[in-house]
């Protein structure tokens, strides 16, 4: 059973920040009940206190309602809850107009008074928070807060006739629902702006393999374009020849043997040449790639002298390594090492963002990638080495290299 670290540690940022979120907002509801609820119990008496209670707990309960599907609308997971908004509203105002009415009206006394007070306040400027969650614009925001405090000036004045109190009233509830309607505010932008780095940090990865693609693709273009246009053209002229009964339908023909032959080998070459990824290019662009993304990292090492084909597959390792750290990790310092010893090259990549879409559980991109150590008698060692952090670490051997250590910071 997943304990609750590691379910949480297995979350991703903008899910964590969501997470959070939702629980601050719910904890309202349960702060209402506490704060506000069981004083009423015991200040007041039980007929009136009990049906005091009831209320505050049905209005905890529609906040909490309207919470879960504010923040599901806000993500775009279902439509506005206009109607369970509208609730909520009646719902707030009926409830401090009625603890507005008992200090008024009710049983005397400065505890029933305080408890009553209470009601109001936290009714109020809770209710009109969350209601907060679930509008469009902040003009209609401001509008929403001031008409709440407005109708409970005009209800105090109705009731005890006195502008002052009016006035008072008003402006704590004006004051108290508009801070509390700035949190809401806030808090919705900054889960949308979380999504929406996450977003751009995702689209920006796949516009870099879209841009690999794309120039492998007009490598590959230039190189087979020409030649197969030649192609064409020799082996029509060659069936016109032979067609005709003339010799030189062979000669065309073992030219465009040759052509082929010749467009074979360029593709052998242009394939090598994407495969066979440049070991100090890549640690380089990786260091670029993770800082640009706000990740500290920070590479040591010597690429200078090793073979070709070690720093190809080492280079994979590398480039598939950062895709992990920036796609599914949440990571903050992220280290990579490039280290030669007793004839054996190993890249070790650590980073502090460990987390359960990693890909360490055998992913087709590790997959690969340990197809391609194999295929240099390389190894790839992938895991959890403590609270958070994940290591990679490949080991290559270098045939003809010393058995002294050498490493040098990039």
């Amino acid at each position: 059973m997943r304990g609750p670290g590691k379910w949480w540690r297995g979350k991703s940022t903008p899910a964590k920040v969501e997470t959070y979120t939702r629980g601050s907002f719910h904890f309202f509801a349960v702060m209402e009940v506490l704060t506000a609820g069981l004083p009423v119990t015991g200040a007041m008496p039980s007929e009136l206190g009990g049906w005091m209670m009831l209320a505050m707990c049905a209005h905890a309960v529609i906040c909490a309602l309207v919470v879960s599907r504010a923040l599901d609308w806000v993500r775009g997971r279902r439509e506005q809850p206009v109607r369970l908004l509208s609730t909520l509203g009646a719902t707030t105002a009926a409830v401090a107009a009625t603890a507005l009415a008992v200090v008024e009206y009710g049983p005397k006394g400065d505890d029933v008074d305080s408890a009553a007070g209470s009601v109001f306040s936290v009714v109020m400027f809770f209710g009109v928070g969350i209601i907060t969650l679930g509008v469009h614009s902040r003009r209609r925001v401001c509008v929403l807060a001031t008409s709440f405090a407005a109708g409970a000036g005009l209800f105090v004045l109705l009731i005890s006739r006195s502008p002052f109190a009016a006035l008072g009233i008003a402006l704590i509830t004006l004051l108290g629902s508009g801070f509390f309607a700035f949190i809401a505010v806030f808090s919705v932008w900054l889960l949308k702006s979380v999504y929406e780095l996450d977003e751009a940090r995702e689209t920006r990865a796949r516009l870099a393999v879209a841009e690999e693609r794309l120039r492998f693709g007009r490598d590959l273009h230039d190189v087979m374009g020409r030649n197969l246009a030649v192609i064409a053209l020799k082996s029509e002229l060659a069936v016109q020849l032979a067609r005709r009964g003339r010799p030189e339908a062979v000669e065309q023909m073992i030219e465009v043997q040759r052509i082929a032959q010749e467009s074979q080998r360029e593709v052998r070459d242009v394939v090598r040449g994407y495969r066979e990824a440049d070991l100090a290019v890549e640690l380089a662009g990786a260091q670029g790639v993770l800082t640009a993304a706000g990740i500290a990292c920070e590479v040591t090492g010597e690429a200078a002298g090793l073979p070709v084909e070690v720093q190809s597959a080492l280079a994979w390792v590398v480039r598939e390594a950062t895709t992990n750290v920036l796609r599914h990790g949440d990571a903050e310092r992220c280290l990579v090492g490039v280290r030669v010893s007793e004839g054996r090259v190993m890249l070790t990549v650590e980073n502090d963002g460990a987390a359960e879409a990693s890909d360490g559980g055998g992913g087709s991109g590790l997959a690969g990638l340990r197809e391609r150590l194999a295929a240099v008698d390389g190894t790839l060692e992938t895991g959890r080495v403590g609270e958070g952090v994940f290591r990679l670490v490949a080991e290559v051997p270098l045939a003809g290299a010393g058995t002294g250590v050498r490493e040098v910071t990039v």
